[in-house]
């Protein structure tokens, strides 16, 4: 968040210096058609410092804000103040009270009150009123005469109007880019909030999970010894039908086993184990054949079209977020799905198609949410949630999309530097 924050500042700096420039700009133009155009004498040497020593705090704090990543409130009020008395000064010299520009103090305001927090915001707003009424109390050198009685003729209602033009413009021009800026900001903060929110739900769902898995693990170790002993009775050998049975209880419950293996070497819980090295070729290909042989779908169609074949470590996040894809196509096709790999860019690209109903508008706009399903029963939506957040942190995304001849496609994007082996030199 506080990265956020402060890429904001820098860029209401950015905006800050930006309409400083278009000042210093406007007041030079204004100095010379008031003093030669309509021949009001002008003190231009005193006028002209001033716009100097603007023009140098201008630079300095260009050249200072390209060097740094953060802006302070702070620095945002020194910015402003100094704006408020360069602009003081120079109505000081021109007339004060009866210079038409002396309304440049709302733009003052308005700024402060946009881009500081309370107080400073304040602190500006009390500063512009304190040299306004300076300016209305104290003589100036120059006096120049007001008859609002003849209308635009009157050089003071020209100025007057040129002003409120000048305020207007700015004002919806700055306040429309940082009122874009802070919308911008808080969409950020917003996603970084969602995304503290999913990953603490995921954390409860780990330690529920692996706390389920070291409960299971007793019982399917005792179901497997018994069935592996019923196996071998006479009575049971000798009935096959009843044998066959047996054999394929014990092999769900090997199944069963390894998926709570699974869990527990996800929440990073197993001892003694080594990460296994394998080749993206074996990988891939071990995924889908593993997926095949556990759920048995009527049509499964994979194809591999990665040339590139280099070493990784197997992954266990990286398979169970397959294998949660391929769950929810089969449950919405149970007639065909299909996976296909691809290596495009340095980026391993898995897309699992299925001929199921597709995604409604509603689900693909809050897809990796958690419970964002169609299926209509408790805890649904959660495979894609997971998957979701494992793609995010192996530095990839999960996207989904419906097919134009029906049935949908979830594509995973990961770099294949997050699970690639880098390779060393042996003779170094």
């Amino acid at each position: 968040m506080n990265g956020s924050q402060d890429r904001t500042g820098l860029r209401n700096m950015q905006q800050l210096i930006q309409l400083r420039w278009i000042a210093v700009v406007g007041q030079v133009v204004t100095i010379f058609v008031v003093h030669y155009g309509i021949g009001i004498a002008l003190p231009l040497a005193a006028m002209c410092a001033v716009l100097a020593g603007l023009v140098a705090f201008n630079l300095g704090s260009q050249l200072w804000w390209k060097r740094r990543a953060q802006v302070s409130n702070r620095a945002m009020l020194v910015g402003l103040l100094v704006d408020v008395l360069s602009l003081s000064i120079q109505l000081y010299l021109s007339g004060g009270i009866t210079n038409p520009f002396v309304f440049l103090y709302l733009l003052q305001v308005v700024l402060g009150t946009v881009l500081l927090r309370s107080p400073a915001n304040w602190i500006i707003a009390a500063a512009a009123g304190l040299c306004f009424t300076a300016l209305a109390v104290s003589p100036t050198p120059l006096r120049i005469a007001v008859e609002p009685g003849r209308g635009l003729a009157d050089h003071y209602v020209q100025g007057l109007l040129i002003c409120f033009l000048l305020v207007a413009a700015l004002l919806v021009v700055f306040i429309t880019r940082i009122g874009r800026i802070l919308r911008e900001r808080d969409a950020r903060l917003a996603e970084l909030r969602q995304r503290a929110a999913e990953e603490e739900h995921i954390v409860r769902m780990g330690l529920l999970a692996s706390g389920a898995a070291h409960e299971l693990g007793t019982p399917l170790s005792t179901l497997s010894v018994i069935l592996g002993d019923w196996q071998h009775l006479p009575t049971i050998a000798s009935e096959t039908e009843l044998h066959h049975d047996v054999a394929e209880m014990l092999a769900q419950v090997a199944r069963c086993k390894s998926i709570v293996t699974h869990i527990l070497l996800s929440a990073g819980e197993t001892r003694g184990e080594s990460p296994v090295e394998t080749t993206l070729h074996e990988l891939l290909d071990d995924l889908a054949a593993e997926w095949r042989a556990a759920r048995a779908p009527e049509s499964f169609r994979y194809q591999r079209h990665c040339e590139d074949d280099p070493r990784i470590v197997s992954d266990d996040g990286l398979r169970q977020m397959v294998f949660n894809v391929l769950d929810n196509a089969l449950e919405a096709s149970p007639s065909w799905l299909a996976l296909d790999a691809d290596c495009r860019d340095g980026q391993l690209v898995i897309e699992v198609s299925d001929a199921g109903p597709g995604f409604s508008a509603e689900i693909l706009e809050r897809l990796g949410t958690p419970y964002n399903s169609s299926k209509g029963r408790p805890g649904g939506g959660l495979g894609l949630f997971l998957s979701v957040n494992v793609a995010r942190t192996l530095g990839g995304r999960l996207t989904a999309r419906n097919r134009p001849q029906g049935g949908a496609v979830v594509t995973l994007t990961l770099p294949l530097s997050a699970i690639a082996i880098e390779e060393h030199d042996d003779d170094e």
